[in-house]
């Protein structure tokens, strides 16, 4: 059996202190190439979940006006103290050339829905026809939380995506033009 039996000296030291640090500096670079190409929110921490949501269930773009339109969905949960939640849907359209969107008036909207006492999620779809072109459509959705001595425990306003319809074609000569305007409220 042998023993081999190397002496270090100040140069080899200075050798393996150098190989050392550029190891170092390899697995820095390596970690930052790394965090460079992982996905956004791996490196972050996660977003509180807000507890309400505002969505565009379904849009309906076609050149009959009749048949186009717009189902947004609000839903929200209970936080704590909550013992009864009520939400309100507000239409907002913004016309070709408009610089900003404005509420629109129809039956039905703008009026607080509540959910029934003790209820844990609460979640409503409010389906919008006969909307004009060239228009975008969006619901902003107001949500409030009540406690059991009827004060407000909690409020949240969201918008929802928006829904755009596109310019109607040109009627063919001599046909006639479906004119029409506003937005109307079907269901709830």
């Amino acid at each position: 059996m042998q023993i081999l039996r190397a002496k270090v000296g100040t140069a080899p030291r200075r050798l393996a202190a150098a190989l050392a640090c550029g190891l170092a500096l390899l697995a820095c670079a390596a970690g930052a190439a790394a965090a460079a190409t992982a996905p956004t929110g791996a490196l972050r921490t996660p977003a509180a979940k807000l507890p309400a949501s505002a969505t565009l269930e379904s849009c309906v773009t076609t050149g009959e006006q009749a048949e186009r339109s717009a189902t947004f969905a609000g839903e929200m949960t209970a936080v704590p103290g909550t013992t009864r939640m009520a939400m309100r849907f507000e239409l907002l359209e913004r016309g070709e050339g408009e610089p900003a969107p404005h509420a629109v008036t129809s039956p039905g909207l703008g009026t607080w829905l509540r959910a029934s006492p003790g209820i844990k999620t609460f979640k409503n779809l409010d389906k919008v026809i006969d909307l004009s072109a060239p228009a975008a459509y969006r619901a902003q959705i107001r949500f409030r939380w009540i406690n059991a001595h009827n004060r407000t425990v909690k409020t949240l306003e969201l918008r929802t995506p928006r829904c755009a319809q596109p310019a109607l074609a040109s009627p063919p000569p001599g046909a006639a033009g479906n004119a029409g305007t506003g937005a109307m409220l079907s269901g709830g």
